[in-house]
């Protein structure tokens, strides 16, 4: 499917198949620490899920694993391959491809550096985050339609939900 970001960047987004390979230059995670979102808190932008770029020689599997516990210290225990968008240019050249994770989170690690970010942040609902909080890559359509996808595939259940 083809949208536009908040700044008319074209971006193409596809809901991946379980043979699919990820292969995108950066890395999201959607993540869940039992039954709530775990997002960070990044030092520029505010709330906003885990994620950023592949480093030489890593995989996207690598690199959420990495991240999740760089930006959160959340350690992994499952991940789901579930998107992959590219973002274009306004000149139609590509700028990046983002692989998609939702990713299980089954414990936090106290950390005294988060790198570029204040640590782990947890909510049921991505709306309870004021919008004064929210990084504007929370209002990013691409990434809001694969929250929606994760919740689709079953992936993230909120407590409510499961009973």
């Amino acid at each position: 499917m083809i949208i536009h970001d908040q700044f008319d960047k074209e971006i193409r987004l596809n809901f991946t198949q379980p043979q699919d390979k990820p292969n995108g230059e950066h890395v999201l995670a959607i993540a869940f620490l039992n039954d709530s979102y775990l997002l960070t808190r990044h030092k520029k932008r505010g709330i906003e899920f885990p994620g950023g770029k592949i480093e030489q020689g890593e995989s996207s599997e690598a690199a959420i694993v990495r991240e999740v516990y760089e930006e959160t210290g959340g350690i992994v225990a499952e991940m789901t391959y579930v998107a992959q968008y590219t973002v274009y240019h306004p000149e139609g050249t590509k700028w990046f491809t983002k692989d998609v994770f939702a990713v299980q989170v089954d414990t936090l690690e106290s950390k005294d550096d988060y790198l570029e970010t204040a640590g782990p942040v947890t909510c049921k609902h991505l709306d309870e985050i004021s919008d004064e909080e929210k990084s504007f890559l929370l209002e990013d359509e691409a990434i809001l339609k694969c929250v929606e996808r994760v919740i689709e595939l079953g992936l993230y259940q909120k407590k409510e939900d499961a009973d």
